[in-house]
């Protein structure tokens, strides 16, 4: 009888090999109810157990020689090779805008007789994105691409040799690591865009290389650093201008021994704080250069040395967030052997009121900064300044948020702005 009774376990086993897994698990819970009853030994039971659980490799085998890719939902649609050397991640983002009466930044409109920028209310899609990452080969040779529909333009498009982490290879076009307002992304920002200071001082995307790393993580002495050589000539623009490179580097000192994330707001509400201290520095030589004060900045044709640096500082600690940076300009005319030097700056700080008060909702932030733009030391009379405050709405973090701020800005001989943008920003 006892064999009879195995007969048919087997039998149940056969099946599910053909009918997978609902049938397999038929199978054991058969053994199982068999085995309380008294009708298998516990030898028989043991035996019955290790062929489901052969058999279950033998499916699962089969499945994977069929269907080599798994699909999963994770901030985006991740494809997966089950041998996990290939991997690709696709994300999509809106950013979705509002703005009265302008929204740039610029007291001076870029054609003065029409101030086609003046009083303005207007709706508009800021952004529209997809993103593509993952590795191909080994988890350490990564890729991303990043392309911008609303500007029909490819924004990124690089490759990490990643083994080490205190020595990466980066080669591509992306937003090198210069400062940490421009590297930060535009969906991970406090308010709606960048300060006054990112257009006049950022280096914004170059295509070349660039060296970086992690050193003595874990401790005080946590270093990060980035050393680059780069056409120079911006976005999408592989010729050079000249046979003069632009250099690039940045120490970053993680003074607490815990990394600081390029990510405005403290969403993850820090229980530990985290900081750090940051300069970078910047040489290039180039035939136009943009210098700040107008509202696209006046383009001049001739032979330019750029000299440029920053000093940066970061910090977050229970829903309290504070970023800084100091920038410094000098640009050379070897012409006329003229020289403007500009200097820029702004300070932000922001706080999710819930971590003081409990009443407060757990995902509302409010946010206050302070810029200002000096693009000729020398005339002393025409600094661009801003002040804006903000309230964010966290609905899954900076993937889904929506935030309203207000900015007054002022400077000598034009008439002083207030301007106000409502934004939401979705990444799915």
């Amino acid at each position: 009888m006892r064999r009879l009774w195995l007969a048919m376990i087997v039998c149940v086993m056969g099946i599910g090999l053909v009918w997978n897994v609902p049938s397999a698990q038929a199978g054991h819970d058969l053994a199982d109810i068999l085995y309380e009853k008294g009708q298998l030994t516990k030898e028989e039971w043991v035996r019955a157990k290790a062929d489901e659980e052969k058999l279950e490799v033998e499916q699962k085998k089969a499945r994977d020689d069929q269907f080599p890719i798994s699909l999963r939902y994770k901030d985006g649609f991740d494809l997966q090779s089950r041998d996990g050397k290939f991997e690709m991640l696709i994300q999509g983002r809106l950013q979705l805008r509002y703005s009265f009466p302008q929204e740039g930044d610029s007291l001076a409109p870029a054609n003065p007789a029409a101030a086609d920028d003046k009083d303005v209310s207007s709706f508009r899609v800021r952004r529209a994105r997809i993103k593509i990452g993952g590795h191909g080969f080994a988890p350490w040779l990564k890729y991303y691409v990043e392309y911008d529909w609303v500007s029909n333009t490819l924004l990124d498009y690089r490759v990490d040799v990643a083994k080490f982490k205190w020595a990466t290879l980066r080669v591509g076009q992306w937003k090198i690591d210069y400062n940490r307002e421009r590297v930060d992304s535009s969906g991970n920002q406090q308010f709606v865009e960048r300060s006054i200071v990112n257009a006049p001082f950022t280096l914004d995307r170059q295509i070349g290389a660039r060296l970086g790393g992690h050193l003595f993580e874990g401790t005080y002495a946590y270093l990060v650093y980035n050393i680059g050589i780069f056409t120079g000539t911006g976005i999408n623009n592989a010729r050079n201008d000249d046979k003069k490179m632009l250099y690039m580097g940045r120490i970053q000192w993680n003074f607490l021994g815990r990394d600081v994330p390029f990510s405005q707001s403290d969403v993850e509400y820090s229980p530990l704080p985290i900081g750090s201290i940051a300069f970078a520095a910047a040489h290039n030589r180039t035939d136009r250069i943009v210098f700040p004060g107008t509202r696209n900045g006046t383009v001049v044709d001739g032979q330019f040395e750029v000299d440029q640096g920053v000093q940066e500082f970061a910090f977050k600690w229970n829903g309290l967030s504070i970023q800084e940076e100091f920038h410094f300009k000098e640009v050379t005319n070897t012409t006329t052997q003229t020289r403007t030097t500009s200097f820029g700056a702004y300070a932000q700080v922001g706080y999710f009121p819930h971590a003081l008060l409990d009443f407060m909702p757990h995902d509302l932030e409010f946010a206050y900064r302070y810029a200002f733009v000096d693009p000729n030391d020398a005339l002393r009379s025409d600094v661009l300044r801003e002040h804006t405050v903000a309230a964010n709405y966290f609905f899954a973090r900076h993937r889904n948020k929506l935030t309203l701020d207000y900015s007054h800005l002022t400077q000598p001989g034009f008439t002083p702005e207030d301007r106000v943008r409502l934004q939401w920003d979705v990444s799915f």
